[in-house]
């Protein structure tokens, strides 16, 4: 899978330090200029909906998984690698100083009607839910959030990244056609 971004966060001072990495994939769902997201209310953001690969699990399987759980998406089909985004970033709980965040992107498609969520506690207590947003205006709400927010989260710069690279390579790709 290609690597679209290797980034080191600012507060990491030694790459050596003791760390562990974690395995993830993000989903893609296009219609038009509208994409699935997670709208997260503690950070105020937008993101693909995805997450962490579980033991033994394939990232397809993975994928399917998060989806399913994060949106109450179903039948994921026309599954693509899109890329992997990597990034270190500062681990602050016992035994590890930095994880090795490995984000694997895919684009599908689903059908169109999402059923009922399955959303982990912690999911809940922060205000997550499944939105169809138009990709220009969850950019340019991330982009302020980045500005102006105290509350943004580690991965809003990697969210960002990702929806403009969509924006780039897969709507461009779509208008052309």
């Amino acid at each position: 899978m290609r690597l679209l971004k290797s980034t080191i966060n600012a507060d990491i001072s030694i790459l050596s330090a003791k760390s562990f990495t974690r395995k993830a994939t993000r989903a893609i769902v296009l219609n038009g200029e509208n994409i699935l997201l997670l709208y997260t209310k503690r950070y105020h953001d937008y993101s693909l909906p995805g997450g962490g690969i579980d033991e033994g699990e394939s990232n397809i399987d993975g994928l399917i998984r998060e989806l399913k759980e994060e949106t109450g998406a179903h039948n994921v089909k026309n599954i693509e690698e899109f890329g992997l985004y990597e990034e270190y970033r500062p681990w602050h709980k016992s035994g590890f100083d930095i994880m090795h965040m490995q984000s694997y992107c895919y684009t599908c498609t689903i059908d169109d009607e999402l059923l009922e969520p399955e959303l982990e506690a912690h999911e809940l207590n922060n205000g997550m839910h499944p939105v169809w947003m138009n990709i220009h205006q969850a950019i340019a709400h991330n982009e302020e959030t980045i500005a102006k927010s105290d509350k943004k989260g580690l991965s809003i710069e990697r969210e960002t990244f990702l929806l403009k690279l969509i924006v780039s390579e897969l709507l461009t790709e779509s208008l052309q056609c």
